[in-house]
């Protein structure tokens, strides 16, 4: 079997009435009629054509020479790694794996060790603009029987939080907390945005409301800034989403500064990537949890992962109103806060073309990067 094609196909997907989303595909087809689906979005549409530009490599090779083909793609450039280059190599690999795993025919969590579980726990938003609107949303997450909500309570004005906002994030945490009761796990973000004597004095604040764990409380580029918020907080510490291979991972874990890493499958490298930071992660005893605020073939590849990884804890996204509708195949459907297990073989699932030729990319579209005002309601986005 050999590599015949690879494409990119960019669309663009209501979130809401007004808010569009664009994402990235990629279809790989093979002499044999056997054709692998993936995604590839981190937001610029440069990753596409880097997609296409890798692919060309890539053409008359075999497709399930995976490893090779990741190392060939890593070491292509001279100077390497960045998000795009990672997100269109990951997007490549992901779609690989879809071919191995129907030319085999298994679920790629078979081919990668057999499952260790048989559902998959997943969690939705309690995040709103006021106490009022968070308690709004985290009901409407907990009627639906997820037993687990995230959130960014944050007025993110700069990493030196004012008071006012500070106050405003601790009320929104209360508020919910005492709405949801102690039988639902509370999960707060900050996306980076504190400095890291703001973020200890916040956690110290809201430990009393029993934060599941306390997300990327630090820009993301000092790790050792993290390790002093760690080292202050009596509150689990995760990071990870815009860390990209094991590489990365390997600077951080040794630190000992976080308690459970989220890398992102379509920035980190894949899948077969993924799982070696997992394994990496659990000698330290770290849990995992794959972050994926994108579409349905980025959630499918999570969950591959995820029923086959002995550290996983708990898996953000994958429960938008559209994803069954982009895809051929079986969507897992959420169920009082669990997915199942993917169905096989390889993902489990293709994109529908005539889906993604109703959804163009929307050159009018937020950026994945843009936030609408200093503190937006994400009842309808959720998108990281």
């Amino acid at each position: 079997m050999k590599i015949t094609s690879v494409k990119a196909f960019p669309a663009g997907v209501p979130f809401s009435p007004t808010v569009t989303r664009n994402f990235v595909f990629v279809r790989i087809e093979t002499d044999e009629g056997i054709t692998g689906w993936s995604e590839a979005t981190s937001g610029p549409l440069a990753v596409a054509t880097m997609v296409e530009e890798f692919g060309r490599e890539l053409v008359g090779k075999d497709p399930g020479e995976i490893e090779k083909h990741w190392q060939t793609l890593y070491h292509h450039f001279h100077v390497r790694g960045g998000v795009v280059q990672m997100t269109a190599i990951s997007g490549i690999e992901i779609a690989l794996w879809d071919i191995k795993g129907q030319v085999l025919g298994a679920p790629v969590y078979e081919l990668l060790g057999g499952r260790v579980r048989d559902r998959i726990w997943t969690y939705g938003r309690w995040d709103g603009p006021t106490p009022e609107a968070s308690v709004e949303n985290a009901m409407n997450h907990v009627e639906k029987g997820l037993t687990a909500l995230k959130g960014d309570p944050f007025d993110h004005r700069g990493i030196f939080i004012d008071r006012a906002s500070e106050d405003l994030a601790i009320e929104k945490l209360k508020a919910v907390r005492e709405a949801v009761g102690d039988d639902v796990e509370l999960l707060v973000e900050v996306h980076g945005r504190l400095a890291p004597s703001d973020a200890v004095r916040v956690g110290n604040r809201m430990e009393e409301f029993r934060p599941f764990y306390f997300e990327e409380p630090v820009p993301p580029q000092n790790l050792h800034a993290l390790k002093k918020v760690s080292d202050k907080v009596n509150i689990p510490i995760s990071t990870g989403e815009r860390l990209l291979t094991k590489f990365d991972f390997a600077k951080l874990l040794p630190l000992h500064a976080v308690d459970l890493i989220q890398p992102d499958i379509m920035y980190a490298g894949g899948i077969l990537e993924t799982k070696k930071i997992a394994a990496m992660a659990e000698a330290y005893y770290v849990g995992f949890q794959p972050h994926n605020c994108y579409g349905p073939l980025s959630t499918l590849a999570a969950l591959h992962v995820d029923a086959c990884t002995p550290n996983f804890i708990i898996q953000e996204g994958g429960i938008h109103a559209w994803l069954p509708d982009a895809v051929v195949g079986d969507f897992p459907v959420q169920k009082d806060g669990y997915f199942g297990l993917p169905p096989g073989p390889g993902l489990g699932a293709a994109m529908d073309e005539k889906w993604l030729a109703a959804h163009p990319w929307d050159n009018k579209a937020r950026t994945w990067a843009h936030r609408k005002g200093n503190n937006p309601s994400r009842q309808d986005i959720e998108w990281s």
